[in-house]
């Protein structure tokens, strides 16, 4: 066994090891599905605006200790290590949280150097992110910007009108709806119990200084929305009321997005309901199950959302691929565990697909109504490998959840994240930074090519009816099934350079080695030169330690940015696509396997890169399986492939 051979195989057990020891009781793997400081500021300020309670005083003191942590040397936050000039809406966020929590004043040397920052980058008036000009326009700071003054009664208009609230994503809609219902109002959060930010803003326009993002005729609609309520206003103020206490889950929350539950709280306090009011208090007693305590540590950090159905799928499927038999417990218990979180309440994905029953899963452990394509594929994987016969899983179930990833393809042959078919060409209107990607839920690459990767080995065929379906939709050839539309769609989303954009991950590395491993999996026809191509892609952006890395600011800028420095997951992305290739240099694979396992042995700021994709240019995401899922599945792929290691 050569030196890499071992490093590959001791590196997989300590993964192993780690993974092991690590499991919850119930079978579920809990890890912190880290971000930056907006939910942090947001549920600070939220806890303050209420008055705080003796019960949270503690929490407060340990969200509170994470923000200061993380301010720089030049008195600002960032989004990522490598966001050379900061980041304005974090920065804000952070400093009005710790103003609002009361672990700093005013005259604190960090708050005099956050402030300094902020007037540098322009003050209040720059803000551009949705969320943070939210938290402001809310809590009275600065009034709300026209472009979220759209009334209620617009997108609560019938679903056949040109733009409804059902054009738009599910997780836009859970944040849009209460915000729409606070921005028609002159509720304000907290009056007089939080610190005025004036000294925050620069020269003497107290408003929002937005660009023109729209050509003239949206503007002049936008306009028009705005200018005032319809005489239906009370009564549709209250079905946006109903939209969100009927989505409320089991834990409180709205849809399990922290975020968005503490924008419900302060919507339904708009609307008169007591701070007491049972809705209020289980929302909030949810809020506080999403914070994440570090390990010896004094901080903790409110998590947007929970990602143990993900990462028990994930790490499950890693396990079984790293050998682990599937008798064993942990296989065992992880399956049993995604067994109970199958959904059997229908959610909105129901408006456009009518005729299936509910059978996905969603991304958080108390998620009963808003499944998604990801963590559905994961799902059913791991319970095809190592369910067999038990009497946890039943064939029914398996059908069910095979039903609805297929018929959540889009008629263009990709896969959405949570409905199909969403979007209107009138959700221009709606305009804040990197709207676009926020609002809407198109067919992404990463998705629809690990759909495939499922397709690939799940053993289950596309249902007759639903082929029929597809084909009669569209009018394509009789012979053109899923699974070719699918790949048909991957092969035209290739960039000029080679590569694929991805969505959920940092960014073309993610892409373009899960478009390699999708399409490779399925044997699609027309793509040997594409991959071909793809693979050149990545050997091109190789750093010289044999790893990859990107930047986020990939992300806004739309087009590859190197991060200077590799990361574990995107090293494994890269290596994923170049070990499904069977033309992959082994030099080249085998100095980035090297590079891997010195990834993983340093555990340095490297593997904190928030390589997650979230909402473009303002949230990231650090998830801490990815240390775990990706570099393991890889490591145990090099190992079959140079090291004659059966499956």
């Amino acid at each position: 066994m050569t030196d890499i051979l071992q490093d590959a195989a001791s590196s997989a057990a300590m993964l192993q090891q780690e993974l092991l020891e690590g499991q919850s009781s119930d079978g579920a793997w809990r890890l912190c599905a880290e971000s930056g400081v907006m939910s942090d500021a947001f549920l600070l300020i939220l806890l303050q605006s209420l008055g705080r309670q003796e019960g949270d005083r503690e929490l407060i003191r340990r969200v509170a200790a994470r923000i200061a942590a993380a301010q720089h040397e030049d008195g600002g936050w960032r989004l990522y290590a490598d966001q050379q000039k900061g980041h304005l809406e974090s920065s804000v966020e952070a400093y009005y949280a710790l103003l609002a929590s009361g672990s700093h004043d005013y005259g604190d040397p960090a708050m005099v150097k956050a402030r300094r920052y902020i007037l540098s980058m322009g003050g209040l008036g720059e803000v551009r992110a949705m969320m943070t000009q939210v938290l402001l326009a809310m809590t009275g700071q600065l009034p709300w910007p026209r472009a979220l003054r759209i009334p209620v009664e617009s997108l609560l208009a019938p679903s056949w009108l040109p733009l409804s609230l059902f054009d738009l994503s599910g997780h836009a809609r859970a944040h849009l709806v209460p915000v729409l219902m606070l921005s028609s109002g002159s509720f304000t959060l907290g009056k007089g119990r939080l610190p005025k930010l004036e000294e925050l803003i620069a020269g003497e326009e107290r408003s929002f200084r937005l660009p023109p993002l729209m050509p003239e005729p949206l503007a002049g609609i936008v306009n028009a929305l705005a200018t005032g309520h319809s005489p239906l206003y009370p009564a549709t103020l209250k079905r946006a009321e109903r939209y969100m206490l009927d989505r409320i889950e089991p834990n409180g929350t709205l849809l399990t997005y922290s975020t968005a539950t503490i924008l419900m709280i302060a919507a339904l306090l708009s609307v008169g309901y007591p701070p007491e009011h049972g809705t209020i208090t289980r929302a909030l007693d949810g809020i506080r199950s999403l914070v994440w305590h570090y390990p010896q540590s004094e901080r903790s950090h409110l998590q947007i959302a929970d990602s143990t159905v993900w990462d028990t799928a994930m790490i499950g499927n890693s396990l079984y691929e790293s050998g682990l038999p599937t008798a064993h417990p942990a296989l065992q218990n992880a399956a049993r565990y995604l067994a109970t979180r199958q959904q059997t309440v229908e959610g909105d994905w129901k408006r456009r697909n009518p005729d299936v029953k509910p059978g996905g899963w969603g991304f958080s452990n108390i998620n009963t109504r808003y499944p998604d394509i990801d963590d559905s594929t994961a799902a059913l994987m791991l319970l095809k490998r190592v369910a067999g016969n038990a009497l946890y899983w039943s064939p029914e179930a398996q059908e069910r959840g095979s039903n609805w990833v297929w018929s959540m393809q889009n008629r263009s042959g990709g896969w959405p994240a949570f409905e199909r078919e969403s979007g209107s060409p009138l959700i221009g209107l709606i305009q804040f930074e990197q709207s676009a990607q926020i609002l809407t839920d198109p067919p992404t690459v990463d998705l629809t090519a690990r759909t495939l990767q499922w397709a690939s080995q799940s053993g289950a065929p596309l249902p007759g009816w639903l082929a029929a379906a597809l084909n009669e939709e569209d009018g394509s050839h009789p012979e053109m099934n899923a699974i070719s539309k699918a790949a048909d769609w991957l092969l035209a989303r290739q960039t000029q350079t080679g590569s694929w954009l991805g969505r959920w991950g940092i960014c073309y590395v993610h892409g373009t080695g899960a478009a390699m491993t999708g399409l490779l999996a399925v044997k699609a026809q027309r793509s040997a030169a594409p991959l071909y191509r793809g693979m050149n892609w990545l050997l091109s952006v190789q750093n010289r330690d044999g790893g990859w890395g990107e930047s986020c600011s990939s992300d806004v800028a739309g087009e590859y940015r190197a991060l200077g420095a590799s990361t574990p997951s995107q090293t494994a992305w890269a290596l994923e696509g170049l070990l499904a290739h069977p033309h992959a240099p082994q030099s080249e694979i085998e100095r980035g396997i090297s590079c891997l396992c010195s990834l993983l042995k340093a555990n340095d700021w490297r593997s904190r890169y928030p390589a997650g994709g979230a909402f473009p240019g303002h949230v990231y995401l650090d998830y801490h399986s990815s240390r775990y899922i990706w570099p393991l599945r890889v490591l145990s792929q090099y190992q079959k492939r140079y090291g004659g290691k059966d499956n």
